[in-house]
């Protein structure tokens, strides 16, 4: 139910995430969501892709220093108060959401939203529990 995100740390200047999505593209690899996070110096380039072990490969080659990190896309209802729901659950069971970012739909009643939870099997079960539908990694390339 975890599905595999890549963060790319880049110096804070101009053309460098152009170099990121240069190389993938190149590559032949897809980018299906992605949030970007600054500060004075350097940023945070996480994303989800078709393939992360080529991204990975073709990315280290260029030497962009990455991780990889688990993290849940969750199915939440794109009406008001659907990503609330999701956000009262965890709270309600002590999880902390480190960040998140929406993932491209092309279903128009339903948004995806990627997760990084601070007790990752704790949210699964939570959510899975309040019939809340987590994407299986191998389905959410696909979207």
């Amino acid at each position: 139910m975890k599905a595999e995100q890549l963060s790319i740390f880049l110096e804070n200047r101009a053309g460098r995430l152009a170099e990121v999505t240069h190389t993938l593209a190149s590559a032949g690899v897809n980018i299906r969501a992605l949030s970007l996070a600054d500060t004075s110096d350097f940023g945070i380039l996480r994303m989800i892709v078709r393939d992360h072990a080529k991204a990975q490969t073709v990315l280290k080659e260029k030497g962009f220093t990455l991780g990889r990190t688990s993290v849940v896309a969750v199915e939440v209802p794109d009406a008001p108060g659907g990503l609330n729901a999701v956000l009262q659950l965890v709270s309600r069971h002590g999880i902390n959401v480190e960040y998140m970012y929406a993932l491209v739909q092309r279903e128009p009643a339903k948004a995806v939203m990627i997760f990084r939870f601070d007790k990752i099997d704790q949210a699964i079960e939570a959510l899975t529990a309040a019939n809340f539908t987590i994407i299986p990694a191998a389905m959410l390339c696909a979207l």
